[in-house]
């Protein structure tokens, strides 16, 4: 830190002290003004006088008012003012009681707002050079009377000016820290919201692959030693679900890597276009699966392709597990204008999506859709079985603008 950024500190730390150092230097510059006294006649020239006793009391008050400037500005002034105006009156010979006035005049007007510095200011000259015109000892058109006038003008503009840089700088600091405040906040928000799309993700690949692992588990178990044939093929779906349920937890177990880490899986999200694979899945695994679609030639933005896909995809699994073992489910997926729409229905016992064990499967297929500004409905229907029923628009914007994938 530089010698001047230190005493600047020091001033800062100790502001009274400043204020008795001003006061005694405005002081000295008003006594050493009070011994001069020019006289023009032929040639302009400076004789030296004594000053009395009153102005010398005078001049020493002014002094000793401004080391209280900053804790009482306007008291100063008018203190200040009301000393100028006797020394105007009463001095003789004159002395520059006023410099005090201008000081005090330069605080308030630094310290507090624009209309107050603009009456104060007219107030101040008005009586200041008023007096000294009306019943001073000099002519009213004197030098030193148009000295007042001016410095005392001086004064409010330099205050003005001086407190509307001071508010400049404190808004211009305030808005930078508003906008660091903004970024950090953006910033945790981001971090949330990549934390919730990741743990809908690991929800929709481990729910929807352990539930066919648990299925077909169960049927290996069952016909191990009559049907051993029937358990083996089981097995087999067991291994390639497995098998699927890794390759996807570690493509989304992926997208945490660092750059320094090894190469992440390039192999794209899955999209409707799996969706024979998908329904097929659960087909080896025992549940009767329908699927209609008039969706063929439509291009899908990626996040709307895999948010069908994950609700399709989570709808079937809780078929799978909560609808019953005769139960058959229909998949619909229709382009309807601007939007499309994803149907799956299951004609099941009821034991349904709406008792999901505290799971997040409903939840998350809601917030999916909500990322895209679409709507989803479920709810039992009416007869028995369930209904999920998504609409997702193909310009899937967010408020903000930016494409949540």
């Amino acid at each position: 830190m530089s010698t001047l950024a230190r005493a600047r500190c020091r001033a800062k730390a100790h502001p009274l002290a400043l204020d008795a150092v001003l006061a005694a230097a405005v002081l000295v510059c008003m006594v050493a003004g009070s011994f001069v006294e020019p006289r023009h006649r032929d040639s302009v020239s400076w004789v030296l006088r004594t000053p009395d006793l009153l102005s010398l009391l005078l001049m020493t008050l002014g002094a000793a008012a401004l080391v209280f400037r900053r804790r009482a500005p306007m008291a100063v002034l008018a203190l200040t003012g009301t000393l100028s105006v006797v020394e105007s009156l009463t001095g003789d010979p004159r002395t520059p009681v006023a410099m005090s006035a201008v000081i005090a005049l330069y605080t308030v007007a630094s310290t507090t707002d624009r209309p107050t510095t603009w009456r104060v200011g007219l107030l101040t000259m008005t009586v200041l050079t008023g007096t000294a015109m009306a019943a001073g000892p000099l002519p009213w058109y004197a030098q030193e009377n148009l000295g007042i006038f001016a410095w005392t003008g001086i004064g409010a503009t330099a205050g003005d000016a001086v407190r509307s840089r001071r508010a400049f700088v404190q808004a211009i600091r305030e808005r930078a820290e508003r906008a660091e405040r903004t970024r950090e906040e953006e910033a945790r928000r981001r971090v949330a919201e990549e934390r919730l799309r990741i743990a809908r993700d690991l929800h929709d690949v481990v729910a929807h692959h352990i539930a066919l692992v648990n299925v077909q588990a169960g049927v290996a178990a069952h016909v191990m030693d009559k049907r051993p044939d029937q358990a083996k093929e089981a097995l087999g779906h067991v291994r390639e679900a497995s098998r699927s349920a890794l390759g996807e937890l570690r493509a989304t177990v992926g997208l945490l890597r660092q750059s320094g880490d090894p190469e992440a899986p390039t192999e794209p999200a899955p999209g409707l276009d799996r969706l024979d694979e998908l329904t097929g899945t659960f087909r080896s695994a025992g549940l009767h699966v329908e699927v209609a679609r008039t969706d063929q030639g439509t291009t899908l933005p990626a996040a709307v392709d895999l948010a069908a896909y994950r609700i399709i995809q989570e709808a079937l699994t809780n078929v799978q597990k909560h609808a019953g073992p005769q139960a058959k489910a229909e998949v619909s997926v229709v382009r309807v204008g601007p939007n499309i729409e994803i149907t799956v229905l299951d004609d099941g016992s009821g034991e349904n999506e709406t008792q999901d064990g505290g799971g997040h499967g409903l939840l998350g297929m809601r917030e999916r859709v909500s990322a895209l500004r679409g709507t989803l409905t479920t709810g039992p229907r009416y007869g028995g079985g369930f209904r999920v029923h998504a609409i997702l628009p193909l310009k899937n914007r967010t408020p903000t603008g930016e494409d949540p994938a």
